[in-house]
């Protein structure tokens, strides 16, 4: 206690490493079998509850997947006495459905092929019942609605069992000469048959009973409509969207603009933020990812080939050219190469659950940032720095292009992200940790776990505080292989809740729990 207005606090320990198992894969390939390009996976996202997971891919295609192990709860006196106590169990999923979301299109006004491939999927709030989803090619936005919808058919004729004898022939009169077997109530197996035929004549007298189609609705189908297509708003490839905490409005990022859309309003969108210079080129950076804060509605992120992030308020002006705060990290006198603004570029950002902290990745790095702190990161991960002396090769082959994403765990305690040969590292940011583990794409995670140094270094820079790791890990992994750059896991995601991690390898998704 220092005046009454301190309280001084023991440092908490740092959170143990996590021992990640693998939970279950869909769309596993088999030795020596080749991928198809439509079907690799090109985005991957949860929804807040974490019950639901979208992926989707270069064909166009949206794939969801629902949770299955929280399903059977019921309210029984010992499942709520056990509502206390943690239940040993991690997320398991399964096929839920699929649509297709994209189909390929030719601007013919530019002459440009645009490709069906799904750039990014988000979730939107649920009602009624209904998963609602937003998803993105290079130029079109889509609002779907997906919900279970009854399907009616006509299960039996109401006749008089003693009496289906007399009118068999009306229940199985039919155009074709195959012969319809029929029940003894008059109906028929076949529930897509046509009961009535126009050649049928009524007998004199009329007919003894009154036959009337029952019809019941017994099976459901999960069926996807799309809502609204958010068109003709970007010139150039959309990167991101990102939903607003109010509900109503999302963004959507390209190149040099920022779009803001009501979700109801389709034919109409705001220009928020416009980096296109008078001159083209002038042009010095581009914008990479846009992201919404999760809790407040007025404030936005978005990142720049440069390796700034800009916080912006909507606030302030209709059109948001000025930022509220810039995080960038100061170029090391005398480190300036030709490779530099490249690998500095941001391929990805991430807020942080509770909206305080923003992650970062370039294609070396990840970078932790506290948005009340711009004087520089509070925290960097080494994830490429064995790379640098290949800088030039990566060039060559434009894997030095590749853009990585990155995610948080909901406790805001780890961090994740891809690398080369279907690797993906986890990092522990709290104070003190020296978690950084790295996991393959399989079904045995650890094969190829790398030894990762026991003490994080620390920066000498007193300015921004920040915590590397990882940058011993060299270029071959534990057991002597080299890197692949042909295989890349680029799309990963965190679960909400609960340390489980979806990951895509081309064509396959991978989950993990810990």
């Amino acid at each position: 206690m220092n005046g009454g207005d301190e309280v001084m606090t023991a440092p908490a320990r740092p959170t143990p490493p996590l021992e990640w198992k693998f939970s279950q894969v869909f769309g596993e390939r088999t030795a020596g079998e080749e991928v198809q390009e439509v079907d690799i996976i090109s985005a991957i996202e949860f929804d807040k509850t974490g019950d639901h997971l979208a992926t989707g891919d270069r064909g166009g295609r949206v794939v969801l997947f629902e949770r299955t192990d929280t399903k059977d709860h019921g309210a029984s006196r010992r499942d709520l006495e056990r509502m206390d106590y943690p239940i040993n169990r991690h997320p398991e999923f399964r096929y839920m459905t699929e649509f297709q979301s994209h189909e390929p299109e030719f601007d013919y006004l530019k002459s440009l092929e645009i490709e069906e491939k799904i750039n990014k999927i988000r979730w939107c709030q649920t009602a009624n019942g209904a998963l609602f989803l937003l998803s993105t090619n290079d130029k079109t936005i889509k609002f779907w609605k997906v919900q279970e919808k009854k399907l009616k058919k006509i299960s039996e004729m109401n006749l008089d069992p003693p009496k289906a004898v007399g009118n068999g022939s009306m229940a199985c009169s039919s155009n074709s000469n195959i012969p319809i077997p029929c029940l003894a109530n008059g109906g028929s197996p076949d529930k897509s048959y046509n009961y009535l035929d126009n050649d049928f004549s009524f007998p004199p007298g009329g007919l003894p009973s009154l036959r009337l189609p029952v019809v019941t609705s017994q099976e459901t189908n999960l069926v996807a409509r799309c809502r609204r297509v958010y068109a003709h708003a970007h010139d150039y490839h959309i990167n991101s969207i990102s939903n607003n905490s109010d509900g109503e409005t999302f963004i959507s990022a390209d190149d040099l603009r920022i779009n803001l859309w009501n979700l109801e309003i389709s034919n109409q969108s705001f220009n928020i933020v416009d980096v296109k210079p008078a001159n083209m080129e002038d042009l010095t950076e581009v914008i990479t990812s846009a992201e919404f804060h999760p809790t407040h509605c007025n404030t936005l992120a978005y990142s720049s080939s440069k390796g700034s992030i800009r916080l912006i308020d909507l606030r302030q002006s209709a059109l948001c050219d000025s930022h509220a705060k810039l995080f960038e990290e100061p170029e090391a006198p005398g480190s300036r190469s030709f490779f530099t603004e490249i690998i500095a570029s941001i391929s990805d950002i991430k807020f942080a659950k509770d909206g305080r902290y923003i992650l970062s990745r370039d294609y070396m790095t990840l970078k932790l940032w506290d948005i009340n702190m711009d004087s520089g990161p509070v925290a960097m991960f080494q994830v490429h720095e064995y790379l640098r002396p290949k800088l030039c090769d990566l060039y060559e082959n434009d894997s030095i292009f590749d853009k990585f994403e990155c995610c948080l765990s909901g406790d805001g305690l780890r961090v994740a992200t891809g690398s080369y040969s279907n690797l993906f590292r986890v990092f522990g940011c709290s104070p003190g940790s020296t978690e950084a583990t790295t996991l393959e794409a399989s079904k045995n995670p650890m094969r190829r776990q790398v030894q990762t140094p026991s003490r994080p270094s620390r920066s000498l820079s007193s300015i921004t505080r920040v915590v590397r790791r990882g940058a011993e890990t060299s270029g071959v992994d534990a057991n002597g292989n080299a890197f692949d750059f042909t295989t890349k896991l680029l799309h990963l995601a965190w679960h909400p809740t609960e340390n489980s991690i979806a990951c895509a390898a081309a064509n396959s998704l991978y989950m993990y729990y810990a």
